[in-house]
């Protein structure tokens, strides 16, 4: 049963190397596009001399080293972890429509940017520090904050999913769903009795998701944070494989169903966490890409995880090159670009899988 999966529609006229490739030359293309589109007109030529650190222009070397290079980073690594995670936990729950808000990850970063953007000010105001210092608590606060509620509220919805010891799918989705609700209530009342006309529009535009803020420093962190988690999920091709067949037949096959439960959650964690951290939310890059790389070349994730981390990387790219020129110079917020192309994808396939019945077939 497991060589049936395995032996998809990319093992005959769509070789996985052959795939893998054709989206890597895709990714560069798409890269380039990025970096000579926005408001300052730049041509092939300005790009090869900023990257070669030739000196035809002072000022477009600085737009195109310092502040879209960065943003295309930050662009390739939010997508890679979007999707990347998607496609985990597609696999995991058995379930088209799993996505990394349905364990808690984005609602809990929500949480901790909220306290960060209305709370820390004023708790920094009240410290006896010095200006630098207090600029470098605001500056980290955020991120970190997001991150760390982000990651927490996973581990708890984690936790109480437990049952003897052992983590129930079933009880993990509806344990989210409860925690979401609760987490969008919080948010909600900091937001209604707390929060300034100035923090309000900041957490709206934050919740919109944008990656206006990339800069080098930004960068570094998240790819270091985005990197090391994904290597690690990247080997768990097989045994998403062999969870495939049901948790009693991958566990005959030699695998370790609550290790691989627990790499998945925690590396969706730390990747999805980072992207809401310093990105805001950005919906429904992790479940229509992978969903979109299913239905083309089948369940294999052995081509899944490769191809999605690539795609994903491709899809938010070219969002954000649209973000940053249909209304130059002014900046449509990604997370709304992506909401209008998913909104109504994720639509269409809840509709596709209520005719089939299978909307809760994992479940």
């Amino acid at each position: 049963m497991l060589s049936k999966i395995q032996a998809t529609k990319c093992d005959g006229r769509y070789p996985r190397v052959l795939i893998i490739g054709a989206l890597l030359i895709i990714l560069i293309i798409c890269a380039a596009w990025s970096l000579l589109s926005g408001a300052v007109q730049t041509n092939l030529n300005d790009l090869l001399a900023a990257l070669s650190g030739e000196t035809n222009s002072e000022f477009k070397n600085i737009v195109i080293r310092e502040i879209r290079l960065p943003r295309l980073i930050t662009a390739l690594m939010v997508g890679l972890a979007l999707t990347l995670s998607g496609t985990l936990l597609q696999g995991l729950f058995r379930n088209p429509l799993a996505d990394p808000g349905l364990i808690g990850i984005s609602s809990g970063g929500a949480i901790g940017a909220v306290i960060a953007i209305v709370c820390l000010p004023a708790l920094v105001a009240r410290l006896a520090i010095t200006d630098a210092l207090a600029n470098t608590i605001n500056w980290l606060g955020l991120p970190i904050l997001a991150m760390a509620s982000a990651i927490g509220l996973t581990f708890i919805i984690y936790r109480l999913s437990l049952v003897r010891g052992r983590t129930n799918v079933p009880a993990m989705l509806l344990t989210g769903l409860a925690v979401n609700s609760i987490g969008g209530a919080f948010v909600g009342l900091v937001v209604t009795i707390f929060s300034s006309d100035e923090q309000l529009r900041t957490i709206t535009f934050w919740t919109l998701g944008s990656l206006s803020g990339a800069n080098w420093s930004n960068t570094v962190v998240i790819s270091v944070c985005v990197l090391i988690p994904a290597l690690v999920a990247m080997t768990q091709g097989r045994a998403l494989n062999a969870l495939l067949l049901g948790e009693n037949e991958a566990f005959h096959l030699g695998i370790n169903i609550q290790k691989t439960k627990r790499t998945i959650i925690i590396t969706s964690a730390i990747m999805v966490g980072t992207t809401v951290a310093f990105c805001g939310i950005i919906g429904f890059v992790g479940l229509v890409v992978p969903h979109m790389l299913r239905t083309l070349f089948g369940p294999d994730h052995r081509l899944l995880i490769p191809a999605g981390t690539i795609l994903g990387a491709i899809t938010l790219i070219t969002a954000d090159i649209f973000a940053r020129t249909i209304l130059a110079p002014a900046e449509i917020q990604i997370g709304i670009l992506t909401a209008i192309i998913g909104g109504p994808f994720f639509l269409a396939l809840l509709i596709r899988a209520r005719t089939r019945g299978t909307i809760l077939s994992s479940i």
